[in-house]
């Protein structure tokens, strides 16, 4: 059984390694619920699922993303990225984000973004 260091560790690498969507599948729960900073929250796997597939389906040009620290605890991880793109609709983007997972059952329940604008 994998430790939440070990999943919160395969989950950043899925993503450094163009496999956000998978890790999506893979890592959360049925009833997530996603939040964009203190936006309303996206509720439900259906919902943050076409969220996330809206979000990289806008992306015309992605020069890259790094994890900057990981932080774990119990039932709780948290992530700083750095990610530098191109979006459809926001243009350049070029940020660092704080994203905030708080686990249940083995899997991400709830999770926050926190970035600048």
């Amino acid at each position: 059984m994998q430790t939440l260091q070990q999943k919160i560790e395969d989950l950043n690498a899925l993503v450094l390694d163009g496999r956000a969507l998978e890790a999506f599948e893979l890592y959360y729960h049925p009833d997530v619920v996603m939040q964009e900073n203190e936006l309303a929250p996206t509720v439900g796997k259906d919902a943050n699922r076409q969220r996330e597939q809206d979000f990289f389906g806008r992306i015309t040009d992605f020069r890259g993303a790094e994890v900057r620290g990981v932080a774990v605890g119990e039932d709780l991880t948290a992530v700083v990225w750095h990610y530098d793109y191109t979006h459809q609709d926001w243009g350049v983007r070029n940020y660092t984000q704080a994203s905030v997972q708080h686990w249940q059952d083995g899997l991400i329940i709830r999770e926050q973004f926190f970035y600048g604008s």
